[in-house]
This record gives C-alpha cells, sequence and structure tokens, in this order.
C-alpha cells in the first residue's frame, strides 16, 4: 500500500465511525419512539357480556320451546279430531245398520204378502198377513226402544206435539187434543217425530 492509499484509508475511517454512530443512534432513538408509543397506547380490556343479552337468549330460547310445544299439542288436536269424526262416521253406519236389519225383516214379510195377494185374492187370509206384518214392525220398534208419543186426548205438549189444526170438541178442555193425524215417536226423552195433532180450542 503506498503512502497516498494510507491516506485516503485514514480519511475514510472517522467517516465510516460517524455514520455507524449516526445509524445505532437512529436506530435507539425509533427503539424509543415504539416504547413510547407503546407506553401511550392503553391496553385493550376485553368487553365482558352484557347480562341483558344472556336473558334475551334465554327468553328466545323458552319462547322457541312454547312454540313447539304448542305446534304439538295442535298437532295432537287435529289427530284426535280426526280420529274422532272417523269413530262417529263408524258408530253411525253400525247403528243404521242394525237398524236397517230389524226393519229389512219386516220388508221381507211384506213382500211376501204382496206375492200371495197376486196368487190368492182370499181376504182374510190378506187381513191376517198384513196384521202380523203391523205386530212384527211394533216388535222391531220395541225392540230399538222406540215408543209412541201419547197424544189423543192429552194435553197439548209443544215438546212432543205439534199443532197443525185447531177444533171445537165440547167433550174436552182448551188446550187438550181430540185427533192425531201423525203419529209421534221417541228414544227415551229423545224425540224422533213429533206427534202432529188438532188441539181444541172451544172459544
Amino acid at each position: 500500500m503506498n503512502e497516498e492509499t494510507k491516506d485516503t484509508a485514514k480519511q475514510a475511517s472517522p467517516q465510516t465511525e460517524e455514520t455507524m454512530k449516526a445509524a445505532a443512534a437512529a436506530e435507539a432513538s425509533a427503539e424509543a419512539g415504539t416504547e413510547a408509543e407503546k407506553a401511550e397506547k392503553p391496553e385493550e380490556k376485553v368487553q365482558e357480556p352484557d347480562p341483558k343479552d344472556a336473558t334475551i337468549a334465554a327468553q328466545q330460547k323458552e319462547l322457541d320451546e312454547l312454540k313447539n310445544r304448542l305446534l304439538r299439542l295442535q298437532a295432537d288436536f287435529d289427530n284426535f279430531r280426526k280420529r274422532n269424526n272417523e269413530e262417529r262416521e263408524r258408530l253411525g253406519r253400525f247403528v243404521t245398520a242394525s237398524v236397517a236389519r230389524e226393519f229389512l225383516k219386516v220388508l221381507d214379510n211384506f213382500e211376501r204378502a204382496e206375492a200371495s195377494m197376486e196368487k190368492n185374492h182370499d181376504i182374510q187370509s190378506m187381513e191376517k198377513g198384513m196384521t202380523m206384518i203391523h205386530k212384527q214392525f211394533d216388535k222391531v220398534l220395541e225392540t230399538l226402544h222406540i215408543e209412541e208419543i201419547p197424544a189423543q186426548g192429552k194435553p197439548f205438549d209443544p215438546q212432543v206435539h205439534e199443532a197443525v189444526m185447531q177444533g171445537n170438541n165440547p167433550d174436552l178442555p182448551d188446550d187438550s187434543i181430540d185427533m192425531v193425524l201423525e203419529k209421534g215417536y221417541k228414544i227415551g226423552d229423545d224425540v224422533i217425530r213429533h206427534s202432529k195433532v188438532r188441539v181444541v180450542h172451544n172459544g
């Protein structure tokens, strides 16, 4: 190394040291600024859950459970109503069939009587046959617990009688029945058909 080179190196060396010192100082200043920012910046607090939110969530859950329970009850009620309607229809058909079987026996005898009348014109035999059919019919009504509503000579009762006429009859008091135009029938206290009657009105 010649003298000129050495002089140049000696001159450059102090500048390099100064540059390094400046860089170190800048780095230290930056670190200090970062620490200062950290110190100035407040620590973020973890937000605690609001008790109101928990209450609302519990109420919503309870509301959903009640809604589901109501839907299940409604579905059960609909199924019960359908089953009840079906059972009522089956019961109605059963009762109708039972009544029809009893009256079909009367119809069979009536048809036999008609066939006999075509072959035999004996009036006494026909009267006897009709009397037997009438008795059989009464027996069917008795089997079904169907009773005739008393009307002839009885006081008029709008619960079981239907007044279709009025008339004079000195032998009976007013508001009594002196003529039955159509018989009425009942089962127990339930009226099947009101008696159509004429009511005495002597005034």
